[in-house]
């Protein structure tokens, strides 16, 4: 599970999307939700489901060095 809580997501979910150069639209169309979910997760009137978290999670292991320090501090090595 991960270990952000519910106040540290919206700034993972948008963090990661910029550094991707992803629009909101863009992002959600990786991850299977329309740009509106995006938004309400980065705004933190709504939050990722464990599958969407998991897709999130692999996008920053592909990233390698550029998604480490995000790998290590919103998710726990056993998630």
């Amino acid at each position: 599970m991960p270990v952000a809580t519910t106040i540290e997501i919206p700034t993972l979910i948008r963090t990661l999307r910029l550094r991707l150069g992803l629009s909101q639209r863009k992002f959600g169309e990786q991850l299977g939700v329309v740009f509106q979910t995006v938004n309400n997760w980065e705004n933190g009137r709504t939050h990722p489901t464990r599958m969407a978290l998991m897709v999130i999670r692999r996008q920053l292991e592909e990233m390698g060095e550029e998604g480490t320090d995000l790998l290590e501090q919103y998710f726990d090595s056993e998630f």
